[in-house]
């Protein structure tokens, strides 16, 4: 019989990183993974494994797949929704997680593999720390552990600012990044010192911040590195051997000979280089026919021609500063851009043109019930009232394929969209407002997801969104070598972005930067390279956002008449189930007699009340009616007679509310009877003289309008000798109830 271990950990490692302690454990529970770990920080925990399948026949692509899987049970709740408790597919925050490590660890495996390789990052628990780090992290202990062919370890760290010191701040929690570090949130991943990840968001943080944040992130980095090479040199094993293609001399010198002097004028001209690829390989398969051995070459013949392509590209610009459409290094394809004028239905609208890149954002206004609720492992009860989509159909490659739906890429272009938009949109007290923002991808040749910031920031001036300051974005590129040369290229194309050696987008405004995402093909990149990045890119976005602002200087004064109309006010805190009312029985009410849109109340006591065509404002009137507070001393010029009695009159001052004017409160003389001076249904001036206890307004009409009675026609009684009580001018109020 198997005999169980004492304990699961075979070995465990820890480091101070940020003030806390991240621990790596190496157990048994896992152990027909190829490579696994247990990464803990905090009471968060991710589980990350690693496994190689068996090489695919006929790929033509490296076959790696990447998995963040977030377990319910993780949160210590039960989760789902009320009709199913099992998890489905994944969240937003998991893809955008996976997409963070993939974009890691794919650039240190070689291309040319073959093989099936896996990598799952399961989510055991989570607390206040972000398990994206240790995702990471953990990952490249399970694939440097394991026989997997890799060349980590490679190392995350997130950098937060604090808003008030400007210090920096290791790792911060999700309460931190809420308050004190809400300046920027930096997402660096990289090895020996160089970058080769990185996520950014920041309130307009300027270039020179986010470069030192960088260097900071290196240098931890470079920590973690050392940490993960002493582990890996007591637990590693060997890795095993995979075989990559080998491309023959005699296909190398049919290539030479054929198609090597034509490379040129293709790839640097209007025929591009695909259209000689597509003659390349009609030449091969003919020669195959004749020549046994390349029968078996096909793939290679694909893969050969791809890395010529690929070299030719690197030394014209390395060395002779040639684009393929002959663009300067730093100059920017024609840019176009049109704010509104697609549809009077459609509350505001974006089109915006980089070169062959066409983006058109469509922008919905909603009321605060249209967020979206939030039920996830990090953010639980929340809601979102911005949300930022992005679609990139086939025919904007001038591709066929399925439609609908997402895909990672079309998730993390609409959330890296949200993200540098964010920091200027109005608060919820200024402009209560769900906003939706769709950018459809109609031409795609580089960077449509800027394109998409571009666009969208129309759209919201369009749609008269009162933004703080225009945003645009771009993308850059970098061509280098092993000696260490490079050169920076703004505004990559689809080519450049293709054989390029990185993608660096950068987002903000003239005052800063709001979003950044960058992802390599080579190892890393070193921080002085990024900082030349950033800075090429600053001036390139200042350019865009002069053609963008010259189209539409700032949101127009008028959201869209067909959008909605959100009204708001504050009511106390104990009024709020008086609004409600018992089972919602008078706030529906409320709904259905003014056929307003949605009511909300959020826990503070403002309230919101979305409707068209005025239904809004009678909502607002009514709710201000029933929690209004009467005081003595209001006036109310307008008051309407509802019913007379033999001591008074009642009267409706403000929708259902009503006081009492005794009769000796009609005039400054005694009157016999209240029907001299009064009629139902007639307009009068009252002032409330007090409230009492219980509630009960006594009202005035004399103490507003003295003559009053006498416009009616009523005179004061003749006067009377007999003066022993007083005279005649006085009424004896009676006593009980007021009828």
């Amino acid at each position: 019989m198997e005999k169980f271990p004492e304990s699961i950990v075979k070995k465990e490692y820890s480091i101070e990183v940020g003030g806390k302690t991240l621990t790596a454990q190496f157990t048994n529970l896992t152990d027909q993974a190829s490579g696994s770990v247990i990464m803990r920080y905090g009471n968060t925990a991710v589980m990350v494994t690693a496994v190689m399948g068996r090489e695919k026949e006929g790929q033509s692509w490296f076959p790696l797949s990447v998995e963040f899987e977030e377990k319910f049970y993780a949160a210590g709740a039960i989760m789902g929704g009320r009709f199913r408790k099992k998890e489905g597919m994944p969240s937003e925050e998991a893809v955008l997680s996976a997409r963070v490590i993939d974009r890691t660890i794919r650039p240190l495996f070689d291309q040319s593999m073959r093989r099936d390789i896996q990598v799952i990052a399961t989510v055991l628990s989570i607390d206040k720390e972000d398990p994206d780090v240790l995702g990471v992290i953990g990952a490249s202990l399970a694939l440097s552990t394991s026989s997997i062919p890799w060349a980590g370890p490679v190392s995350a760290v997130r950098i937060g600012q604090n808003t008030n010191s400007d210090d920096f701040i290791i790792n911060p929690n999700y309460a931190q990044r809420e308050t004190e570090a809400e300046t920027l949130d930096l997402l660096a991943c990289g090895k020996d010192g160089n970058i080769n990840m990185v996520e950014v968001g920041g309130k307009e943080v300027g270039e020179s911040v986010v470069g030192e944040a960088l260097e900071l992130a290196a240098a931890e980095t470079t920590k973690l590195q050392d940490w993960q090479k002493q582990i890996i040199s007591e637990i590693g094993v060997e890795k095993v051997e995979v075989a990559t293609p080998v491309v023959s001399d005699e296909l190398k010198a049919l290539f030479s000979a054929e198609i090597a002097p034509k490379m040129s004028e293709y790839v640097f001209g209007e025929k591009g280089a695909y259209a000689l690829k597509d003659e390349w390989m009609k030449f091969f398969k003919e020669a195959a026919k004749e020549n046994e051995g390349f029968a078996k070459e096909i793939q290679n013949a694909d893969d050969h021609f791809e890395q010529m392509v690929d070299e030719l590209i690197h030394v014209e610009a390395l060395e002779n500063d040639r684009r393929q459409d002959g663009r300067a290094m730093d100059e920017l394809r024609p840019l176009y851009a049109q704010a509104g004028g697609v549809s009077d239905i459609i509350h505001g609208t974006g089109i915006f043109y980089r070169g062959g890149t066409h983006v058109l954002s469509a922008l919905t206004l909603g009321g605060p019930e249209d967020a979206m609720l939030l039920d996830t492992i990090e953010n639980r009860d929340g809601k979102k009232s911005y949300m930022h989509y992005y679609n990139f159909p086939p025919y904007s490659v001038g591709e066929t394929g399925r439609v609908g739906g997402f895909n990672r890429r079309m998730i993390g272009h609409g959330a890296l969209a949200e993200k540098a938009l964010l920091p200027v949109l109005p608060s919820k007290e200024n402009f209560p407002y769900t906003i939706r923002i769709v950018s459809e991808t109609m031409a795609s040749n580089g960077s449509s997801s800027q394109a998409s910031v571009c666009g969208s920031t129309l759209a919201l001036m369009d749609a008269g969104v009162p933004i703080s300051r225009p945003v645009a974005g771009i993308a850059m590129g970098m061509m280098s070598n092993k000696a260490g040369d490079y050169k920076i290229l703004t505004d990559i194309q689809g080519p450049e972005d293709h054989f390029g050696d990185m993608d660096f987008k950068v987002a903000g405004t003239t005052e800063g930067i709001t979003a950044i995402q960058m992802d390599v093909k080579v190892e890393g990149v070193p921080v002085e390279v990024l900082k030349v990045g950033i800075e090429q890119a600053k001036k390139a976005r200042l350019d865009i956002l002069n053609v963008m602002t010259a189209e539409i200087a700032e949101p127009r004064n008028d959201i869209n008449p067909l959008a909605p109309k959100i009204l708001s006010l504050t009511i106390k805190e104990d009024q709020i189930g008086l609004v409600i009312g018992p089972g919602g029985k008078t706030i529906n009410g409320i709904k259905d007699e003014t056929e307003c849109t949605d009511i909300t109340i959020e826990d503070d006591g403002t309230v919101y009340i979305t409707g068209t065509n005025g239904t809004a404002d009678a909502a607002k009137a009514k709710i201000e009616e029933l929690t209004h507070e009467y005081v003595a001393g209001e006036k109310f010029p307008n008051a309407t007679v509802v019913r007379l009695m033999d001591f008074g009159a009642f009267v409706r001052i403000a929708g259902k509310t009503e006081g009492l004017v005794h009769i000796s409160e009609i005039a400054p003389f005694r009157i016999n009877n209240v029907s001299d001076a009064l009629s139902e249904g007639e307009t009068v001036p009252v002032i409330i003289k007090e409230v009492d206890d219980r509630g009960r307004i006594n009202l005035s009409i004399k103490d507003m309008d003295a003559e009053f009675a006498l416009k009616k026609g009523v005179q004061p009684p003749a006067p009377s000798n007999n003066t022993q009580h007083g005279g005649t001018n006085k009424q004896d109020k009676p006593n009980g109830k007021r009828g």
